[in-house]
C-alpha cells in the first residue's frame, strides 16, 4: 500500500500534457491556395517541467513545429501543423505524435480536410513537348487487335506558342503498309489544336503477335533523328476464327510440339544446339505465323511455315552462353499458328552451364 501511494505521488509530480483540442477539421481547400496551417495549444498541468522529445507527422505532406525549451508547470505552448496540398487533391487525415517526459509519452493530435483540385492549365494538359509543338502524349496502346479488323486512334496536339506552327508525320520504314498516321491540322496557329489520326491495319502487313511501330513528328520541316519526336505504337494483334464454320473446325490444323525442350548440359562459353518438330495433325494446312523470341540467349530458326496434314517442320535452336554463370537456366518462346485451338503455344527451353 506504501508503495502504491509513493508511485500515485512520483505520478503527480510529472509533467502532465492537456490540449484545448486535438484534432481540426479544415473543411474544404483550394489545392490552388497552397499551404494551411493550424495551432494545436496545449499546457503543462503537472508539477515538473515539461519536454517534448519530438513530434512527427504521419507522412511528408504535413510538417509540425514545436517547442524546443522545457515548458513550466501552469505554462502552455504551441505545436504549429501545416499541410502542404500540392498535387494531393481529395479527402484527407493526418496524424502528428507527439513523445513526451509527461504521465502519457505519447499523444496524438488529427488534422482533416477535403483538397479541391485546382483547375487544369490548357499546358498541363499537353505534357510531351517535341520542339514547339506539345502532345497529349507519345505513346499509343491499341491492346488486342483482330487480324482482319482496322483499329484508329488519336492523339491531340496544341501549338502553345505565340506563331504559327507546321506539322507532318514520317513513318518508320518498313510499316508503310499497315500503320498510318495523318495530321488533321498541318499549319497551327497560336491556341489552335490538331490531332494525329493513327490506323493500324494487321491485315495489310500479314503481321501477328506484338507489334511495336513508330513515327516521327515533323516540325517546321526540320525531321529530328531524336526520339524526343517519336511516338510509338504498340499493339497485340490476334487471328481472327470468329467466322469458322463448324466444320472448318473439324478440319482446322492442329500443332503438335513439345511444351518443354531440354538442351541439356552446355560447357560455359560453348553453344548449344537443339531442333524441334512442329507437326500438324489436322486435317487443313498449318501455318506458322510467328516464332516469338524475346530472348537474347537463344537464336531461334524455322525451315517451313506451312505444312499440309503429318508433315512436321524443324525449329531450330542455338543457345549462346557466353557471358552467363554457371547453374540452370529457362527460357520461353511463343509460336503463333492458325490452329484455333491453341495460337499461342508457349515451349519452355532449359538448360544447365556447366
Amino acid at each position: 500500500m506504501a508503495m502504491a501511494l509513493v508511485a500515485i505521488a512520483m505520478m503527480a509530480q510529472q509533467p502532465v500534457i492537456t490540449f484545448e483540442k486535438t484534432d481540426h477539421d479544415f473543411g474544404k481547400i483550394n489545392e490552388a491556395d497552397g499551404k494551411v496551417t493550424t495551432i494545436f495549444t496545449f499546457k503543462n498541468e503537472g508539477m515538473e517541467p515539461l519536454v517534448l522529445s519530438n513530434v512527427r507527422a504521419s507522412c511528408g505532406c504535413t510538417t509540425p513545429k514545436w517547442p524546443r525549451q522545457p515548458i513550466e508547470p501552469g505554462q502552455t505552448g504551441e505545436i504549429t501543423v501545416t499541410y502542404n496540398p500540392n498535387g494531393r487533391p481529395g479527402r484527407f487525415t493526418k496524424t502528428v505524435t507527439i513523445t513526451s517526459n509527461a504521465t502519457e509519452p505519447t499523444t496524438r493530435v488529427t488534422i482533416k480536410g477535403e483538397v479541391i483540385p485546382k483547375p487544369a492549365k490548357p499546358v498541363d494538359n499537353y505534357p510531351v513537348k517535341m520542339g514547339e509543338l506539345s502532345l497529349k502524349s507519345r505513346e499509343v496502346n491499341m491492346g488486342k487487335v483482330l487480324n482482319t479488323a482496322t483499329k484508329t486512334h488519336e492523339i491531340e496536339y496544341a501549338n502553345q506558342t505565340d506563331h504559327e506552327i507546321a506539322v507532318a508525320i514520317q513513318p518508320a520504314k518498313g510499316q508503310e503498309k499497315y500503320l498510318d498516321a495523318i495530321v488533321t491540322l498541318a499549319d497551327v496557329k497560336p491556341n489552335e489544336t490538331g490531332k494525329i489520326q493513327i490506323v493500324l491495319t494487321p491485315e495489310q502487313g500479314n503481321i501477328f503477335g506484338p507489334v511495336e511501330g513508330s513515327f516521327i513528328i515533323i516540325v517546321n520541316g526540320k525531321m529530328e533523328s531524336s526520339d524526343d519526336f517519336k511516338v510509338l505504337v504498340r499493339a497485340d494483334v490476334e487471328e481472327d476464327f470468329s467466322k469458322l464454320t463448324p466444320e472448318d473446325h473439324r478440319n482446322a490444323p492442329i500443332l503438335d510440339v513439345a511444351a518443354t525442350v531440354n538442351v541439356g548440359n552446355i560447357a560455359a562459353g560453348k553453344v548449344g544446339k537443339r531442333t524441334v518438330n512442329l507437326t500438324n495433325v489436322g486435317a487443313d494446312p498449318l501455318k506458322i505465323r510467328r516464332v516469338l523470341n524475346n530472348s537474347k540467349e537463344i537464336r531461334a530458326s524455322i525451315n517451313k511455315t506451312e505444312l499440309k496434314n503429318s508433315k512436321s517442320a524443324q525449329l531450330k535452336l542455338e543457345v549462346q552462353t557466353a557471358g552467363l554463370e554457371a547453374g540452370a537456366y529457362s527460357r520461353q518462346l511463343t509460336v503463333i499458328t492458325n490452329d484455333p485451338a491453341k495460337p499461342k503455344f508457349i515451349v519452355t527451353i532449359n538448360w544447365t552451364i556447366e
